[in-house]
């Protein structure tokens, strides 16, 4: 599968990234089908060959994430941009999305700490007699 994404090129701490089109498999730093622009994020410059992005997407390629907002951004694509990083937070759309634990139906972690911080009710226990003194 043909993916179009960005590959870090430039020295540390400097990054610039060219735009290209390669196997989703290989590796960035190899070989490249083509490519089709640069992108400079520290002065948000950004070069981009229209016509080439939209002959490999209708060709079948894929685009990355961070590409896609980029591309939208730069209107070569039109829509609506993705969620590219997977962050560790829940935002607020996240939490929308998981649906309600009912209270009817416990789940079994909750019946489990129930259980653990009711004490159980005992029948009550005659209290014992004191030995007397004819077994001594």
């Amino acid at each position: 599968m043909l993916k179009i994404r960005l590959a870090r090129v430039g020295k540390r701490k400097r990054p610039t990234y060219r735009i290209i089109i390669s196997e989703a498999a290989r590796d960035t730093y190899g070989r490249a089908l083509e490519i089709m622009g640069h992108y400079n994020p520290l002065t948000k410059v950004c070069d981009v060959k229209k016509d080439r992005v939209l002959y490999w997407i209708s060709q079948g390629a894929k685009v990355s994430p961070t590409l896609n907002n980029l591309l939208i951004d730069q209107n070569v694509l039109t829509g609506e941009k993705v969620r590219a990083s997977k962050s560790k937070k829940k935002g607020a759309a996240a939490q929308a999305e998981v649906p309600a634990v009912s209270e009817a139906k416990p789940t079994p972690a909750a019946s489990a700490e129930e259980k653990l911080t009711e004490p159980e009710a005992k029948p009550e226990a005659k209290p014992e007699e004191a030995p007397s003194e004819e077994t001594k």
